[in-house]
């Protein structure tokens, strides 16, 4: 797990940071998960590895979510709460579970993005994310959803592919 600069901290997500989650998520995406879902993708998702981003006083500014199936890392969730975003903390939690795919020795990253989601896509594309297909009325509220891959070459480490846009990343912190 990375170390970022002073405020930021990351640490995995617990079930005590469940109310957070559920506000940020209600803030962030046109149709909130259910607690029922967090709490299952906490307490018995035997492939999923959620992180919290903390910033003073420990309060939740964002978390994000990864599945680990076989040597494929598929990010599920990326959330950031309104009030902190646009200053790069979304990139932080992404490049986040990239570093810990690749300590997992995943082989590629998946993930999908909704097809208006432009800023998404943008820091998708930065960190080397290709669209390999498109999942028609993918979200509850019918939206299409794009699917992306990004390869991640084991034996490489995340410093390996990543270090040079981890410091950039810390200068703007």
């Amino acid at each position: 797990m990375l170390t970022p600069p002073a405020p930021y901290q990351l640490r995995p997500l617990a079930l005590t940071d469940l109310n957070q989650v559920l506000v940020i998520d209600a803030l962030t995406f046109p149709t909130p998960t259910r607690a029922a879902l967090f709490r299952h993708e906490l307490t018995s998702n035997e492939i999923a590895y959620y992180q919290a981003l903390t910033g003073e006083n420990g309060r939740l500014l964002g978390f994000s979510g990864y599945w680990l199936l076989a040597d494929e890392g598929h990010i599920s969730t990326i959330a950031v709460h309104p009030d902190w975003q646009g200053r790069n903390l979304g990139e932080l939690l992404l490049l986040n579970m990239l570093y810990l795919q690749c300590e997992q020795q995943a082989i590629l990253s998946t993930l999908e993005v909704r097809r208006s989601n432009r800023v998404a896509q943008a820091l998708y594309a930065k960190y080397g994310y290709e669209l390999v297909g498109e999942r028609p009325r993918y979200y509850k509220n019918g939206e299409d959803a794009l699917l992306l891959t990004r390869h991640l070459a084991p034996p490489a480490t995340g410093e390996m592919l990543f270090g040079a846009m981890r410091q950039a990343l810390y200068g703007r912190l």
